[in-house]
């Protein structure tokens, strides 16, 4: 918890007191928020903090500070300070940019919302996203009750059901909302979404105390309600979801920290180089001071040591590269824009491209190793739709058939059955008829067209998908639903609603059939379906086989059962249960209990199966992001069952895969569970196996506490796939920060909800998706993304790029300094250490600005590894850049080494070739020589008009620039330079001999590689167009040793994962029974504006 940083942080344990309707009493946070990187006030430290922990801007802060000591510096006081301002000022500007247009996005100012107040009694009508924490009044529905989302908070795809006070559901007029005289006192902002505690006291009437029911918090959204009035009780940065919400951190790359830790290394360099010059002019000065009159050094003594030190290190100083941040913005922007311009990551559907709102982490999508996904709206489409179904042995939708947008039940096949009297008739009749009447759905009319309210998506699914088949459900009272299906009208009454949980996994509703029949309807999961089914059921074996079908799809089954009662045992049971509706203790135990003894011998129907409607391309992603070596990890709100669901449908999870789970109430339990698990993986531990790793909120949260996270860590990464079920915003973000923190590897995630928000900012790259549940997760991204298959090109292929492209620029940036100003020292040497620099002072300025930066711009734009076609079909190149080989501290002393030896043959060779020519030619010689090794480092992979380019702008430089004396002021020793060079065969000779003589070990390095890289297999194919790679044995990632033979070796803990897919999304334990809603519903009346008391009465005496 230590690591998370709240917004504002808040007195959680001070209650307060709101009066309402007295705004002047209530003195509370504004509603306004802005979660934007920097504020007005903030913008100068944090930025120049930012700046100043780059080890390039400090180092050039302290040469700026040395060269203001007077004569000290041979190169002027304001040569690097004026380049160094003109890179804060750019950086600076971009910095405003990007953080303007985060701050248009995330806060698209609402007047309304911004306006509202603690205290303050808002209406939210149905669609609308509440601006604040709510206490509810009253609403539109019966009984006072409201429908929310909350898939911004927990990711959950029911809608909740909330419910207002009896004292206050009659109040609803704008008189009596203005004339609510009282108070309310409530505990203090806090960041727990399902507790709350507070006591309304209204002028004139008992105290009545307020709970977590009757709570509307900001983010949700209010759904199947017109309208409902609520009083504010926390406002902005105090409401539960921002106290869930963490500070936007200040990113940095990982290949910018390993550039900090090289710059320190060019800079020790740089100390090695001023301290062998001092001790070599200290050693020149005591052998030829005498007679070395000409250089005007007075004295020797200890204090000119330190002056040499300082004067060695200012003339070294751009050893390390300048102007090496300012060429990373320009080339990093750049690639940003190719990402947003990227067709194949546009959505055409809602005309959404991708977009990078950050251009300093692009490197960092080629190194992903964890991959953290939100599941509903991520993977899905959060779209519930009846996809098949098997009736009486029989199954259906399983042939192919058009495909639609929505791809609904299609098959033509059961409607046939059902019209042309075959044999199953009835059944398929009885199925449907099922499928209309048990359930808790409410229907509303609005013309000719009827729409469903439902809290639960499955629910609808099947509704809708029944109405398809042409069993419509029409209308809904308190104690019957009526039925339009083969032009008929039937009416079915309901006599009682056994609920749904998630211990029983089934509902239940006894009903009496329109020809007087008492019938009892029910849907649930296979497990327990089966347990219960009669002997004399038919079509078991049957329905089983296609029950697994479904459930290697990936479907949500539910099996669809019924069983007829007689009036002697309806009669005997209703007594029962009215006698256990009046229990006080253990009442909802005792009503399991009782619906137990009367769901017993069922006659199977069938089972439908239930599509949460994966995003396009989602299991094909993930099993190409799976052999690039991404490991994923499924983080989501909702329940186990949906989860594990969705993992199989997806391909996180295979049907072979075993799968450890750990379910604990208490630290003790979880850790013993997890200790034991850790023993059982014996060797296999800390390796990647074939498993899968099942835990739900309640157990992480003793998973996480300082004793046992480090094992459950060791666990979880021992593990191929990981799924975090039931999980907070805030746990979410802890998940992350785990494995960010203990783990050496980049770590992405990605989400399209508010509840996404922690974890996508804890990340070291955060990935948005603009779905259906807002632009929260999108304006709190560094990426945005319109389809999670969109995040294989974004990383295999930009990403991959990305890092290629920037890592040879640091080294290619590093590389050419370090060959120029190490001929510096060579040339110290011959001069007597005396600080004398071998280029003019103009010339060493351009040299990074002009004369190389083309072909490093041309290098970090356009450098590919290979194709994006290659990288697309062998996933795992992008393990080359994962790994990060190609940029370390190694590959840096290689390139050093090889600029020394570069450096050493482009001074002493045209030194000893014209020992007897003039001094200026040599001087060129070096300088042009430089200028041609630099640029042709990366020869092949440059287009021929930046190195050509480069080397004309020179020469065209150097001609005009040897004329400027004396009409421009500059340079006197460089008049007539261009007349004596250019006309001197030795130049030429040594134009075109030193940079082949430095290349020829380049190219005997090359040619005596024994050893191929996939990379370099996969560049010959390319070139020769020759055969596809195999890669599926040589490249293989998962450990030969933790073969599915090993694994079956552990202990119970690890259970195989089960055939069934059953998933039921249902409103559990809410504040008013599932009988009791429907029975507040009358629907064949017309929609009138009632009160609480009118739908009570209306329900209680009808």
């Amino acid at each position: 918890m230590g690591w998370r940083r709240p917004l504002q942080r808040t007195d959680v344990t001070k209650a307060r007191t709101i009066y309402l309707n007295e705004p002047h009493r209530n003195s509370f946070c504004k509603n306004s928020i802005s979660t934007a990187k920097y504020s007005l006030w903030s913008f100068l430290p944090r930025y120049l903090y930012l700046q100043f922990s780059k080890a390039a801007n400090a180092f050039f802060l302290f040469i700026t500070i040395l060269q203001q000591i007077p004569d000290v510096s041979p190169t002027g006081k304001y040569t690097t300070l004026l380049p160094l301002l003109i890179i804060l000022v750019i950086s600076g500007i971009k910095e405003i940019v990007e953080d303007y247009v985060s701050l248009l996005l995330l806060n698209a100012p609402n007047p309304t919302a911004l306006g509202v107040n603690v205290g303050d009694i808002v209406k939210a009508t149905d669609g609308q996203f509440l601006p604040a924490d709510v206490v509810l009044i009253s609403s539109s529905q019966p009984q006072a009750t409201c429908y929310v989302a909350t898939s911004n908070l927990d990711g959950e795809t029911n809608l909740k059901i909330r419910q207002a006070l009896l004292e206050t559901a009659e109040i609803q007029t704008e008189k009596q909302l203005s004339s609510l005289s009282g108070k309310i006192e409530c505990e203090g902002p806090n960041c727990h979404f399902n507790n709350f505690i507070g006591t309304l006291y209204l002028n004139g009437k008992s105290p009545v105390s307020i709970g977590p029911d009757q709570v509307l918090l900001r983010g949700t959204q209010l759904k199947n309600t017109d309208w409902i009035f609520g009083i504010v009780v926390y406002t902005g940065f105090e409401t539960k979801f921002m106290q869930n919400a963490v500070q936007s951190p200040l990113k940095r790359s990982r290949v910018e920290k390993v550039t900090n830790v090289q710059i320190l290394v060019l800079f020790l360099m740089l100390l090695v180089m001023a301290l062998v010059s001092c001790v070599g002019a200290a050693f020149w000065n005591g052998t030829y001071g005498e007679n070395t009159w000409y250089i005007g050094k007075k004295d020797h003594t200890s204090p000119s040591f330190w002056f040499d030190i300082l004067m060695f290190i200012i003339l070294y100083h751009n050893l390390i590269p300048i102007s090496l941040l300012v060429t990373l913005e320009i080339v990093k922007s750049i690639q940003a824009m190719f990402i947003n311009w990227d067709e194949d990551m546009h959505y055409e559907r809602n005309d959404v491209y991708a977009m990078a709102r950050t251009s300093s982490l692009n490197e960092e999508l080629g190194q992903v190793k964890y991959l953290f996904s939100d599941k509903t709206g991520t993977l899905t489409c959060n779209i519930m739709t009846f996809k098949k179904c098997t009736i009486a042995g029989i199954i259906y939708g399983d042939r192919p058939c058009p495909i639609t947008e929505s791809s609904e039940f299609s098959d033509p096949k059961l409607l046939e059955n059902f019209e042309e009297d075959h044999p199953t008739k009835e059944y398929i009749k009885e199925f449907l008829f099922l499928l209309s009447v048990c359930h808790t759905v409410v229907p509303e009319r609005d013309g000719n067209n009827i729409s469903y309210q439902a809290s639960s998506p499955d629910e609808a699914a099947l509704v809708k998908g029944a109405k398809k088949l042409g069993f419509v459900f029409t209308a809904r009272t308190p104690y019957s639903v009526t039925i339009e299906a083969m032009g008929e009208e039937f009416t079915f009454q309901i006599l009682n609603v056994l609920e749904f949980s998630s211990n029983r996994k089934r509902m239940s509703v006894i009903v009496r059939t329109p020809t007087g029949q008492l019938r009892l309807y029910c849907k649930g999961a296979d497990s327990v379906i089966y347990e219960r089914l009669s002997e004399d059921s038919l079509f078991v074996k049957e329905t089983l086989t296609h029950l697994e079908s479904f459930a290697r799809e990936g479907l949500r089954t539910l099996c669809i059962a019924y069983i007829d009662l007689t009036e002697l045992e309806y009669q005997q049971w209703l007594a029962m249960y009215e006698e256990v509706c009046t229990v006080v203790q253990d009442r909802a135990q005792s009503l399991e209990h009782c619906y137990d003894t009367i769901e017993k011998k069922f006659l199977l129907l069938g089972a439908t199966a239930i599509e949460d409607r994966l995003q396009a391309r989602v299991p094909e992603t993930i099993a190409n992001l799976l052999k690039a070596n991404i490991r994923i990890w499924l983080l989501t709100g909702d329940k186990e069952e949906t989860a594990v669901n969705i993992a199989y449908s997806c391909k996180l999870l295979s049907g072979h895969m075993p799968h450890i789970q750990l379910n604990a109430n208490s630290l003790e339990a979880t850790q013993q569970m997890i200790d034991q698990n850790c023993q059982d993986l014996g060797a296999l531990l800390g390796k990647e196996n074939d498993l899968a790793l099942i835990i739900d909120g309640k157990t992480l949260k003793h998973a996480l506490h300082f004793e046992v996270k480090k094992s459950f860590l060791n666990l979880a990464l021992s593990c191929r796939a990981v799924l975090c079920c039931r999980l907070s915003p805030l746990q979410k973000a802890e998940i992350v920060d785990l494995v960010k923190s203990h783990v050496r590897a980049i770590t992405l995630a990605i989400g399209d909800g508010a509840n996404d928000v922690g974890m996508i900012q804890t990340a070291h790259v955060g990935v948005g998706i603009s779905g259906n549940e807002g632009m929260q997760a999108t304006n709190n991204s560094d990426y945005a993304i319109a389809q999670f298959s969109h995040l294989e090109k974004l990383l295999l292929v930009h990403g991959a790029w990305s890092y290629f492209r920037v890592t040879k620029c640091v080294l290619y940036c590093f590389y050419k300094n370090v060959v120029l100003y190490i001929i510096e020292l060579w040339f110290a040497f011959v001069n007597g250490f005396s600080g004398q620099i071998l280029f003019e002072r103009w010339c060493i300025s351009l040299y990074n600005v002009i004369f190389t930066s083309l072909p490093t711009i041309t290098l970090g734009i356009f450098e590919q590894c290979c194709s994006q076609e290659s990288l697309l079909r062998y996933p795992q190149l992008y393990t080359i850049s994962q790994t990060g080989d190609i940029f370390n501290i190694k590959v840096l002393w290689i390139q050093c080494i090889n600029a020394f030896v570069h450096s050493f043959i482009l001074f002493w060779l045209p030194t000893k070739m014209l020992k007897h020519g003039n001094s200026f030619i040599v001087s060129n010689i070096c300088q042009r020589a430089c200028y041609s090794v630099s640029m042709m480092f990366f020869f092949l992979q440059f287009s021929h008009l930046a190195i050509w380019g480069s080397i004309l702008i020179w020469l065209v430089f150097f001609t005009v620039y040897s004329f400027f004396w004396p009409t421009i002021p500059i340079s006197p020793e460089m008049t007539g330079q261009a007349s004596m060079v250019l006309a001197c065969p030795y130049f030429w000779l040594g134009f075109f001999l030193v940079p082949i003589v430095c290349l020829i070990q380049n190219v005997i390095w090359k040619s005596n590689t024994c050893s191929r890289t996939l990379l370099e297999v996969v560049r010959e194919m390319e070139s020769s167009r020759g055969q596809e790679l195999d890669c599926s044995g040589e490249f293989e990632f998962l450990s030969p040793a933790c073969s599915l033979y090993a694994l079956c070796a552990l202990t119970a803990s690890l259970c195989f994962a089960l055939a069934g897919g059953y998933a039921f999304s249902q409103v559990e334990h809410a504040v008013i029974s599932q009988e009791e809603l429907v029975r507040s519903y009358d629907t064949t009346k017309s929609k009138t504006r009632r009160t609480f008391s009118t739908a009570f009465s209306e329900s209680i005496f009808e």
